[in-house]
C-alpha cells in the first residue's frame, strides 16, 4: 500500500520525504527522546540514511515496512515518527514503535500515534495481531499503549543492549477482535 495517509482529529500520518530528515533528526538526535529507545542519539548521516531507507522501502512489494511522519494537521509540521514492520515470524502480524519531539509529549499525541498505526495495520492491511516493546522505565509509554487498548504481555530479559548496558523490554500486543470492540 503506497502512499499512506491516515488522519485524526489532530495529526496525520504521511510517507516521509528526503525533506523530513531535519525534523526527524529533532526526535532520533535527541538524547531526551531517545532515553527510552533501544538506540543512542543519531547523527545528520545517520537519520539522513534511515529516512532513505525508509522512502526506498515505502515502494517495494511486498511492502514489509511502513516508517512514516507524524505531522500537525493544519501546521503540517513534523513532530513524530512511527512505525510498522511486518512479523516474519507470526501470521498476519507487525511490530510497531513510535517516537514524538519532546515538545510534543503530554498533550495525548502518543495515543492518537498509536491509534493511527493500529488503524492502519488492523484496518488497512489486514492484520491479526500488532506488538510493542517499550523500556521498563518508560512509564508514559505504557500509559499510552494501555489507553489505546493495548495488553501487556511481559517482559523479555536482556533484550535491549544500549550504552554496554543489557535492558529488559515489557511486551504490549492488540488483537484484531478486541481492536474492532473499541469500536
Amino acid at each position: 500500500m503506497y502512499p499512506v495517509k491516515r488522519s485524526s482529529a489532530r495529526l496525520e500520518l504521511r510517507e516521509l520525504t528526503i525533506e523530513d530528515v531535519d525534523a526527524v533528526l529533532s526526535i532520533y538526535g535527541s538524547p531526551e527522546a531517545t532515553e527510552h529507545l533501544s538506540f543512542e542519539p543519531r547523527t545528520r548521516e545517520q537519520v539522513g540514511h534511515i529516512v532513505a531507507r525508509s522512502i526506498a522501502s515505502a515502494t517495494a512489494e511486498p511492502r514489509s515496512e511502513y516508517a512514516l511522519a507524524l505531522v500537525e494537521r493544519g501546521t503540517n509540521g513534523l513532530i513524530g515518527f512511527g512505525r510498522l514492520a511486518m512479523d516474519l515470524h507470526q501470521q498476519r502480524a507487525a511490530t510497531f514503535g513510535f517516537a514524538l519531539r519532546p515538545d510534543a509529549w503530554g498533550v495525548g499525541y502518543g495515543v492518537e500515534t498509536v491509534r493511527l498505526l493500529l488503524a492502519l495495520g488492523f484496518e488497512e492491511l489486514g492484520l491479526h495481531r500488532i506488538w510493542g516493546a517499550r523500556s521498563p522505565l518508560n512509564e508514559a509509554s505504557e500509559k499510552t499503549m494501555r489507553a489505546a487498548g493495548m495488553i501487556e504481555e511481559g517482559t523479555i530479559r536482556g533484550h535491549i543492549e544500549k550504552a554496554g548496558r543489557w535492558r529488559d523490554s515489557v511486551v504490549h500486543s492488540i488483537l484484531e477482535d478486541e481492536w474492532r470492540r473499541l469500536g
